[in-house]
């Protein structure tokens, strides 16, 4: 059986690595601070391919960086709704954010953009930079021909238009056009909802036009069943696994640092809420994500 955990954050688990980035302080204090073993365990449980997201300029060359001597590991560049307000008046920062997508493919490994998108949630950043960042960044990855990770949280009402806008005319009937059940394949943006956490009206948005849903530790933990049966609902060709490590840490987990290695334990947990084998499950997530992110062996 092999996995692939398709979002996490192992690349700030590193102890030589200066400043105070939150991320790589939760890594330190919890003692991971070595992610050659972090990748080692989570390839004893099946894990052999990750994706380590980047969430703003700088984070994202440290995960470029990280990737270019492991095998089976990946990078996506982002900047993170959170951080909009630090870059939407720093062109110098966003051209050099920029100037990471022109590497070659093969050689820098970067197989998306994002994570990006909007959280209202906290709105640590003004609506409007946000914005102005997400647009940013799907320009950069139509440029680019990438697909991309998307965080949409709280924010599903301002998501889609901005969404929408990017899409050709034709994609855009095919989504006017398409029933509950259906999916559009005509979009112009191609990607996944990260840490999807909603419920069935959002899934039936996302699934119109032809992205995928990324799941994870949460619906091990939710208290809402609405999540639950949005789960259930994903079609098995659309849907994702991922950790979102160091966060996010599935049942019966809770307490201890999320690592890559748990995109097991979410598996089985789904495989057993939606009533489907492990192996075929993990078979499909693979594949999807092998498909989407043009992951090679």
């Amino acid at each position: 059986m092999e996995l692939v955990d398709t979002h996490c954050h192992i690349h700030e688990a590193q102890f030589e690595l200066a400043g105070d980035d939150p991320v790589r302080a939760r890594w330190l204090r919890a003692g991971k601070g070595d992610p050659d073993q972090i990748i080692a365990d989570a390839r004893a449980d099946g894990v052999s391919q990750l994706i380590c997201v980047g969430t703003d300029a700088d984070d994202s060359e440290i995960a470029v960086g990280f990737v270019q001597s492991r095998e089976n590991t990946w990078a996506s560049i982002g900047i993170h709704p959170h951080e909009a307000k630090r870059y939407a008046h720093d062109p110098p920062a966003l051209r050099r954010f920029a100037e990471l997508a022109k590497r070659p493919k093969a050689q820098s490994k970067i197989i998306a953009v994002g994570e990006c998108g909007l959280d209202y949630y906290y709105n640590h950043s003004p609506k409007r930079e946000q914005e102005q960042l997400l647009r940013f960044q799907m320009e950069l990855a139509l440029e680019h021909n990438l697909p991309m990770i998307f965080h949409v949280r709280d924010a599903f009402e301002d998501f889609w238009p901005i969404f929408d806008s990017y899409l050709s005319e034709s994609a855009l009937k095919k989504i006017r056009e398409e029933d509950s059940e259906g999916t559009s394949e005509g979009a112009d943006i191609r990607g996944v909802v990260h840490s999807f956490s909603a419920g069935r009206k959002e899934l039936d948005e996302i699934l119109a036009r032809g992205l995928y849903v990324g799941l994870n530790g949460i619906v091990t933990f939710t208290k809402e069943p609405e999540q639950l049966v949005a789960a259930r609902a994903v079609p098995r060709d659309k849907l994702l696994l991922e950790t979102d490590a160091p966060f996010l840490t599935p049942a019966p987990y809770r307490g201890k640092i999320c690592e890559p290695k748990h995109t097991r334990v979410t598996l089985e947990f789904l495989a057993a809420l939606r009533n489907e084998g492990v192996q075929i499950l993990a078979a499909a997530t693979t594949a999807n994500a092998r498909h989407l992110f043009s992951l090679h062996g």
